[in-house]
């Protein structure tokens, strides 16, 4: 099975068109440009490359068919030593279109040898894996700089996530039936609440409470002087 995202370059929420290279480049931190089936041949002497699948490795498919120019996934989880799960982008016609992000979509090996380099690939509007076999080069594994990479973007992705449902249930709270963005965008010309924490939540700053301005400390008045004491006559 397959969920299907919707996520935009910086965090914006927008429906963008997301081909495989560039998404599969962002979520596993591997720094390779060029067609997906150029991939392999380019990791060579830069990444450790084999046919075991791990988690955020990059599955390289070689071109055939109709995609002739290859395909990359990332590898979101290793269910069992023939069965992953992948996240990718621009596989499935959904609705219409392509350019959709799937995440946590199963993929099974089933070439003779159990070395990846046959799979199948669940599609989502069919709703099973079908019968179509894809030939694959292997697993191209990330570097230690390539998966601190990874976990940025990946804890970014959670955050902006995190905040947008957190701003979802808000505005339904506090307007039922209104669009969320639309509904924030406004409050953030006034002095509403909700714009405040939504900013918070979103810019990683600190929470709106500790924004505020400390009271200004109260300054002690000067003491009075001291009575003077008349002066007492010498004798």
């Amino acid at each position: 099975m397959a969920v299907v995202v919707l996520l935009a370059p910086g965090g914006a929420f927008a429906d963008d068109y997301w081909q495989c290279v560039p998404f599969a480049r962002l979520m596993s931190g591997i720094q390779i440009f060029g067609d997906a089936w150029t991939w392999w041949s380019q990791a060579a002497g830069r990444y450790a490359t084999g046919y075991v699948p791990k988690t955020g490795a990059v599955l390289c498919f070689r071109p055939n068919g109709k995609m002739r120019l290859g395909h990359v996934a990332v590898v979101s989880q290793v269910l069992t030593d023939r069965v992953i799960q992948i996240t990718h982008a621009n596989w499935s016609l959904i609705d219409g279109d392509r350019g959709h992000v799937e995440r946590n979509v199963t993929v099974v090996d089933v070439s003779p040898r159990g070395d990846w380099s046959l799979v199948k690939v669940w599609n989502d509007p069919s709703r099973n894996l079908g019968s179509t076999t894809y030939p694959t080069y292997g697993f191209i594994y990330q570097d230690p700089a390539a998966a601190a990479t990874a976990k940025i973007a990946a804890a970014k992705d959670a955050a902006i996530a995190m905040a947008q449902s957190a701003a979802s249930q808000v505005v339904d709270a506090v307007r039922p039936g209104s669009a969320p963005m639309q509904m924030l965008n406004q409050a953030a010309d006034s002095t509403d609440r909700i714009a405040a924490l939504i900013q918070a939540a979103t810019s990683g700053d600190q929470h709106p409470q500790a924004q505020a301005a400390a009271p200004a400390p109260v300054q002690a008045k000067p003491a009075a002087p001291a009575a003077q004491q008349p002066a007492t006559a010498a004798h």
